[in-house]
């Protein structure tokens, strides 16, 4: 758990798309909402057992769906986005049922993360972000996050007090920072933070920026770079980046979605059908790997999300040609 001083704010000097500076972040907080023990140090493939072995192991999905993003609340349900019209799917864990529970604006939903007020925050790649009630569907706000071009806004991390939001195309972050009991800021109050340091952007539309996540104390960030295979950890006041040692392991070159869970950090690879795991030190400037986690149900799986000791994880299916009758489907592992 982070020191109650910890903050997620950025330096004054960060450039604004808006009038009112990030609010202070309480990392103790967010702290509390990451739980979990580490990972044993034998390299396994992921189990399907636990007090929920009735529960389906692999759950179908919308044929055509193409999911990629997906969050868990403190209930057995999964949301996830689809790449096509960007509708949200809730999947119940315990039977494999589900529906469409928001319809798609017809642009893609990447990456998503829901609050404790029952808010799914939607990483919406060219179409910036946008905040949708999972209980009925709407849509509470909407923000374009930059002007520049080309972007993708690919994933997103919440704090008590921000969202942050990843760019592939863009050598930056994005910030909405968060009102008196999680009021949603207007559209011109998102923060722009710039990384440098060890970042080394790869121009086009090629993808860097990706999965997000936070350091186990809580005092910066963890980014990983997918096209260099790099995990960074980043300065939210500043834009800093100094590179992650992470020993001997390969790079993290296919590396998409991250999920933190006390100090094991879960590293999606993505086309290797795969997960590696590490060991932080609570400062995340460093890591160990313990394991790397696999399931012959893969199919290119892109982000992770947990409930009780297992991890779930969409087929996103990228080396297959999506068409309405392309199958899709979540699959779980034990962690």
């Amino acid at each position: 758990m982070a020191p109650p001083h910890s903050s997620f704010a950025p330096h004054p000097s960060a450039p604004h798309l808006g009038r009112r500076a990030l609010l202070t972040a309480s990392a103790a907080a967010a702290g509390a909402l990451l739980t979990g023990s580490p990972a044993g140090a034998a390299a396994r493939s992921g189990k399907t057992g636990d007090a929920g072995r009735t529960w389906p192991a692999v759950i179908p999905l919308p044929d055509g769906f193409r999911p990629e993003g997906i969050a868990i609340g403190g209930g057995p349900y999964a949301y996830l986005g689809s790449l096509g019209d960007g509708s949200i799917y809730r999947a119940d864990l315990r039977s494999g049922r589900g529906r469409v529970v928001s319809a798609g604006p017809g642009t893609p939903s990447v990456g998503l993360k829901l609050d404790d007020r029952g808010r799914l925050f939607v990483a919406g790649r060219g179409q910036g972000a946008r905040v949708v009630d999972a209980r009925t569907g709407a849509v509470l706000a909407s923000y374009p996050l930059t002007t520049a071009a080309p972007t993708f806004v690919n994933d997103v991390f919440l704090t008590p007090r921000a969202a942050w939001f990843t760019d592939s195309y863009q050598p930056a972050l994005y910030a909405l920072p968060l009102g008196r009991n999680g009021a949603l800021p207007d559209a011109d109050e998102a923060v722009r933070i710039t990384l440098r340091g060890d970042w080394d952007q790869v121009p086009g539309e090629v993808v860097n920026a990706n999965g997000i996540t936070r350091t186990p104390d809580g005092t910066a960030l963890l980014v990983v770079q997918s096209g260099v295979g790099a995990l960074h950890r980043v300065d939210p006041r500043t834009g800093v980046t100094r590179l992650v040692g992470l020993g001997d392991a390969a790079p993290l070159t296919n590396g998409d979605g991250l999920l933190l869970l006390g100090r094991t950090l879960y590293v999606v690879q993505n086309r290797q059908d795969a997960i590696d795991v590490f060991r932080l030190a609570p400062d995340g400037r460093s890591g160990v790997f313990r394991e790397r986690l696999t399931s012959p149900h893969f199919d290119v799986p892109t982000t992770a999300a947990a409930y009780r000791s297992r991890l779930y994880l969409p087929n996103a299916r990228f080396t297959t040609t999506p068409t309405p009758e392309t199958t899709y489907t979540l699959v779980a592992v034990e962690r």
